[in-house]
């Protein structure tokens, strides 16, 4: 499938009111281009873990619309065919109309042509091998230097699920996972994603892990993972459902019966999550989370005390926090 890409360069000001004002044009779902920082609030609730750096916001913002050319050729805008010029014209007329009251900067258009857009392979082309202190940690489609053939290698390919090791949280809970994995590690992983954590663990020696995830597609990327580091499939369990509120998945995971369980995810989940998590501990057990803006610390450490846990450690990367408690 082909598709024209009607490309405005605007100001960061600009972009909503151009977005609403296109939209009745019949052109929706636009992608927005600019270098504007994230807020504490995005970051959270993103979660992102692969961010290509960005430049200096410099004002400057490209909104993107896309519409569908069939095989003849024809556009269709609001189910009604167009041709070029004119959603061209429409567009300026209505840029121009803005100018009167708003700054929109240059407002000048480019039409391109695109094939369809594989967005989810798309991401791969920023995620290159890195460490994690002596851990290195390499996507599917690299391969080890003979230099590396030595370190502990973790082989990831994340998939449409969340979880490559990149962002701060993730190597805030690897870190704590060398300190407190032993042999005899038996470790629950809430939202366990691409299962790097559950995978991490394993490595460094656990007997045996389960996680648990809210989306399905956590599933096959767990598998893949599985299979990429040689993790025999009976050493790590998989089950999709909410710990948080589902009793069928709190007895399928078992009370009382880990000696680690760890929780990357977010401040706004581990506040409920943490009384119900504490169950599945055994006594002396470790309680690892992260995911917590620094914002955020005061907030998750309450609940985890109110559970009645001790808090023994908090560890920082970037904005980033990990608390570390233990059930007494």
């Amino acid at each position: 499938m082909k598709w024209k890409k009607f490309r405005v360069k605007t100001v960061t000001e600009a972009e909503d009111i151009i977005i609403s004002t296109l939209y009745d044009l019949g052109l929706e779902g636009a992608q927005i281009e600019d270098s504007v920082p994230l807020t504490a609030w995005e970051k959270e609730q993103m979660f992102v873990d692969i961010m290509p750096d960005a430049p200096a916001d410099d004002g400057i913002a490209y909104l993107t619309f896309f519409v569908e050319e069939d095989e003849e050729g024809r556009l269709m805008v609001n189910g009604q065919e167009k041709k070029e010029e004119e959603i061209l014209q429409e567009v300026r007329e209505e840029l121009d109309s803005l100018r009167v009251f708003c700054d929109i900067g240059e407002g000048s258009i480019s039409v391109d042509e695109t094939e369809d857009i594989d967005w989810i392979n798309n991401w791969k082309q920023y995620f290159k091998q890195f460490t994690i202190d002596d851990i290195l940690v390499i996507p599917s489609w690299e391969q080890v230097a003979p230099e590396d053939q030595g370190k502990m290698i973790l082989h990831i390919d994340p998939g449409t699920a969340f979880g490559t090791g990149m962002h701060e949280t993730t190597q805030l809970c690897i870190r704590q996972l060398k300190k407190y994995v032993t042999p005899q590690t038996e470790l629950l992983d809430v939202g366990t994603g691409s299962g790097i954590l559950s995978i991490i663990a394993l490595m460094l020696g656990a007997r045996h892990a389960v996680g648990t995830d809210l989306d399905p597609c956590a599933v096959p990327a767990v598998e893949e993972n599985k299979e990429a580091n040689h993790i025999a499939p009976e050493k790590f369990d998989m089950m999709i459902g909410n710990i948080i509120d589902d009793r069928e998945v709190q007895e399928a995971v078992g009370y009382e019966a880990y000696d680690i369980v760890v929780a990357n995810i977010l401040a706004g989940v581990l506040v409920p999550l943490t009384p119900v998590v504490v169950n599945h501990l055994k006594p002396g057990g470790i309680y690892i989370t992260s995911g917590i803006l620094d914002v955020k610390e005061q907030e998750v450490r309450q609940a985890v005390e109110a559970a009645g846990l001790k808090v023994l450690e908090v560890t920082r990367q970037g904005e980033w926090v990990s608390i570390t408690a233990q059930k007494l």
